[in-house]
């Protein structure tokens, strides 16, 4: 057997109607969808359901997956203790799981957080499927800061343990749509809100899940979205399979969306392998990308290539132009992969005889040395598109009236702190929020006061900004 069908459900706690007290009136249409969502998951007879939750341990770098023989947990942060349940891991699933990841090499398992007990985007799922059947085990995922690509493998190796062992497996994908709909909601109001709404729910009904990789970072970031993550990773537990796919309901009555839908395995179909066809898309344009790279983002990519390929630092080429080899100016290296940031590092400052060895130095720092991401491996060098930012001197300004987000990049310090941001970066708007960031970085507070703001100029080379 295998992954034999999917609901996707989103996890608010005041639909449990001793957590709403009378407020889930207003997702009504939202609590009978996903009744009948949890009633058809029952009738699949499933042995196993496996669950993916952003509100399960998560980390930057890796999908934890609970460990041990169960766990139980309850609504008490949300004001209520008498609704409580405890559920049974299946671990023979989850050791089958975590020895597929290991055997590719992929960032899976039980290591590091024990899991704690379930929290609500588990708990408002299993609410309404135990009223329907009681006996099933449970395998908890949590998601990750790794790339769309790596969700989707995820739920193959889902698949794979759940074909190899012989469940019949339920995956429920539980996440909530877009947080920022309307004005007066909590979470206020973004453009991209009610277009994702609009897009994920045309996606997902029709289960056109190819298109799912097609959603930006940056778009899904300003959509305050919860579940995309989610979403994908059931998409790759049905890869090459036909699917059958119904919309039951949306709502967004508090500023945040709720989707409910249903999807069935429909038997296989080699040509719904859309990792495949994703990544081998981004191959080509990546391709294209290098055909018309200067010798700035070129030398990046050639130096990072050969330290990944071979464990040593490229020697400097001969063929550079002058203006690399003669000159010194400090230069960051942003390397993407898929459109999302995959590694940046830079030097304020020349630290280096010349612009081309900070190059080298600093594109090997950006594919092995970023603490935000795992080193490059050598299987990704053929997705990965360089930019190379050459800054001009650091000027002090008086004021954020005389900044430009798009012009230059800034600045922010106060004593031995300092933190920097690069212009006209995607998803970075206002001198409001470029300075924020830049603060962050630093490690200075919002409300701390003396703080020195510089700006520059950079000439970028090459692909993306990061």
């Amino acid at each position: 057997m295998t992954v034999i069908g999917g609901i996707m459900v989103p996890h608010p706690p005041l639909i449990v109607p001793q957590v709403g007290r009378g407020e889930e009136r207003a997702v009504a249409a939202t609590g009978q969808a996903f009744a009948r969502a949890a009633e058809e998951l029952a009738q699949w007879g499933p042995e196993t359901i496996v669950l993916a939750s952003p509100h399960a341990v998560m980390y930057g770098d890796y999908f934890h997956v609970s460990p041990g023989k169960g766990a139980s947990g309850d609504f008490r942060q949300f004001g209520v203790r008498d609704v409580s349940m405890e559920v049974s891991y299946d671990r023979e699933f989850v050791e089958r799981l975590c020895d597929l990841a290991d055997g590719e090499d992929f960032p899976l398992g039980t290591l590091g957080d024990t899991g704690g007990g379930l929290d609500h985007g588990t708990l408002v799922p299993l609410y309404f499927i135990r009223k329907y059947r009681k006996d099933v085990r449970l395998v908890r995922l949590g998601l990750s800061g790794l790339s769309l690509s790596d969700h989707y493998r995820a739920g193959q190796l889902v698949a794979r343990a759940a074909g190899q062992l012989g469940r019949r497996v339920a995956f429920v994908a539980s996440g909530d749509l877009s947080h920022k709909l309307t004005e007066d909601g909590p979470y206020g109001f973004a453009p991209q809100g009610p277009e994702y709404d609009r897009r994920i729910m045309e996606v997902m009904g029709q289960a056109r899940f190819g298109e799912l990789f097609g959603f930006g970072e940056s778009f899904c970031e300003k959509a305050a979205e919860c579940g995309h993550r989610s979403f994908v990773m059931m998409a790759g537990a049905f890869d090459r399979r036909a699917v059958e796919a119904r919309a039951l309901s949306y709502e967004g009555p508090f500023g945040v969306g709720y989707g409910v839908c249903v999807f069935r395995d429909a038997g296989p179909d080699d040509s719904r392998n859309f990792l495949e066809q994703y990544e081998d898309g981004q191959r080509e344009a990546c391709a294209r990308i290098r055909e018309g790279e200067d010798p700035y983002a070129g030398l990046a990519r050639r130096s990072l290539e050969h330290y990944v390929r071979f464990g040593r630092r490229l020697p400097l080429p001969k063929d550079l132009p002058e203006e690399m080899t003669d000159r010194r100016a400090g230069a960051f290296v942003s390397i993407h992969k898929q459109g999302a940031l995959r590694g940046c590092i830079g030097t304020i400052s020349p630290v280096c005889e010349n612009v081309a060895r900070e190059i080298l130095q600093n594109a090997v720092s950006a594919g092995t040395g970023d603490p935000r991401f795992p080193e490059v491996r050598e299987e990704e060098l053929d997705q990965l598109v360089y930019s190379v930012d050459v800054l001009g001197q650091a000027t002090s300004v008086d004021s954020p009236d005389q900044l430009d987000v798009k012009r230059y990049g800034v600045i922010v310090s106060k004593g031995g702190r300092r933190g920097i941001l690069l212009p006209d970066l995607e998803g970075v708007d206002t001198v409001e929020e470029q300075i924020a960031i830049a603060r962050r970085k630093a490690g200075i507070g919002e409300l701390e006061t003396g703080v020195k703001l510089e700006r520059f100029e950079v000439v970028r080379h090459g692909g993306e900004g990061a």
